[in-house]
């Protein structure tokens, strides 16, 4: 049986990016060549933006039909999950576009909390994350609007983390738009670490 925890919003806290480091330096070691890249990515990765005291990791692979020599390692040192095919939801996409999939792992018991997307490189869910980071760290308003926001949405969804997502959901879908013509206009490359 799963526990529910509360969604609860902290203000940034600059322990992340040095809890990130530490995590990625773990998963290199681990994986090695199997990861072409390991960032930070979500709301802990964007200085200055209040978040889930939850690190996202996302990790880059060549070809998640062939995920094993990353996965494997990670689940001999107690990752969580990873086994099956999951897909990230993004309106105006099938539900199963391989643009989307991805595979999911969580951090070893009762380490601390973390969500790893293990994603194709150059698909559409690789690049949003990595997009979507670097806009907010580049617009102090969207970062400002995008955190009033989700105080707002744990306010009204204060122990119900489904609730909570599919409230942001169509936000993220907002700030894509913005987040493209951002990055049209200056040049953004999803390829730049």
């Amino acid at each position: 049986m799963s526990v529910s925890r509360p969604v609860v919003i902290t203000d940034y806290d600059p322990r992340w990016p040095v809890d990130f480091a530490e995590i990625a330096a773990r998963i290199r070691d681990l994986a090695g060549a199997a990861a072409l890249r390991i960032d930070h990515i979500g709301s802990t990765a964007v200085p200055g933006l209040g978040a889930k005291d939850v690190i996202d990791v996302q990790i880059t692979v060549r070809d998640l039909t062939d995920a094993g020599a990353l996965t494997g390692p990670l689940r001999a040192a107690g990752f969580r999950r990873g086994e099956a095919f999951l897909y990230d939801l993004f309106h105006g996409k099938a539900a199963e576009d391989l643009e989307l999939r991805k595979l999911y792992m969580r951090e070893p018991e009762g380490e601390r909390r973390v969500h790893l997307h293990i994603r194709e490189q150059d698909r559409f869910n690789q690049r949003f994350a990595l997009l979507f980071r670097d806009y907010l760290r580049a617009s102090a308003a969207a970062r400002g609007e995008y955190e009033l926001f989700k105080r707002r949405a744990a306010q009204a969804f204060p122990h119900d983390i489904d609730g909570y997502l599919a409230l942001k959901d169509p936000v993220f879908h907002l700030i894509h738009e913005a987040a493209s013509l951002w990055a049209e206009r200056v040049g953004w490359q999803s390829d730049a670490a």
